[in-house]
């Protein structure tokens, strides 16, 4: 069995991800994928966070908010990330990976609520945890809580989930035929550069505590095993370039 460099990771998967080839909502072969991908990185002794995002949703409501206060939009898309991390959950019950969700918001008929404590006891008896509504604060993202609950439970790198992008482009790859294709750079680097990897909140933060993170297109099945086996998927930031490929 191939030894992992991540013995912990967080694995942040967009909302829009999730809608697969559709233009909202949830797909649910993607979900199977996502499943499946996630179950033969744990086979391999990975203690695996998700956060999940809720742009699926919130797109189909946005023109409705558009007008809304900030802050009741945010809650509305915290709700959005709590129904797709009990749609993530019923996936990995499909393939007999056990998970727990853990809301950021108080909605206990749900989910049960973040309790680091927990989400660590979880971890260690070989669940998944999916954390939802984010940091639980209107005005931060959910890269943001993506790099706030990686650092509370030790994880060695965040894996960013692209919907078939391949890492860090110097562009936009869909607009521009000459972005041009990074595969490692520094967490300081993406902030002057305004590269899209994560919110600068979300960098700074990954910055400050030498946190890596990996870019990879989640379209490819096996993606997630690759990179915690040490393969070169996608693109890696790190504090140090000369040794973010280990």
């Amino acid at each position: 069995m191939t030894n992992p460099v991540y013995r912990r990771v967080v694995v942040k998967v967009s909302g829009e991800a999730l809608m697969g080839p559709d233009n909202f909502g949830i797909h649910q072969g993607t979900l199977e994928r996502i499943a499946g991908d996630l179950i033969a990185a744990r086979a391999l002794g990975v203690s695996i966070g998700v956060v999940v995002g809720g742009g699926n949703i919130f797109r189909g409501i946005a023109p409705g908010a558009s007008h809304m206060d900030r802050a009741t939009a945010d809650y509305m898309g915290m709700l959005a990330t709590v129904m797709n991390a009990l749609a993530l959950q019923d996936a990995m019950r499909r393939v007999n990976l056990v998970a727990r969700v853990q809301s950021a918001l108080n909605v206990e008929q749900v989910v049960e609520p973040y309790i680091r404590g927990k989400a660590m006891r979880y971890l260690e008896e070989g669940k998944v945890v999916i954390f939802a509504a984010g940091t639980g604060n209107p005005f931060f993202t959910t890269d943001t809580a993506a790099a706030l609950r990686a650092l509370e439970i030790g994880a060695e790198a965040i894996l960013m989930a692209k919907n078939a992008v391949r890492g860090v482009y110097d562009g936009d790859p869909r607009v521009d035929a000459d972005a041009r294709f990074l595969p490692d750079l520094t967490h300081l680097e993406a902030i002057e550069r305004g590269l899209k990897v994560m919110d600068t909140t979300a960098l700074s933060l990954c910055m400050d505590n030498k946190l890596p993170i990996v870019v990879f297109d989640l379209t490819r099945r096996g993606n997630i095993r690759r990179i915690v086996t040490g393969e070169p998927v996608g693109s890696v930031v790190s504090a140090d370039v000369s040794a973010s490929r280990g």
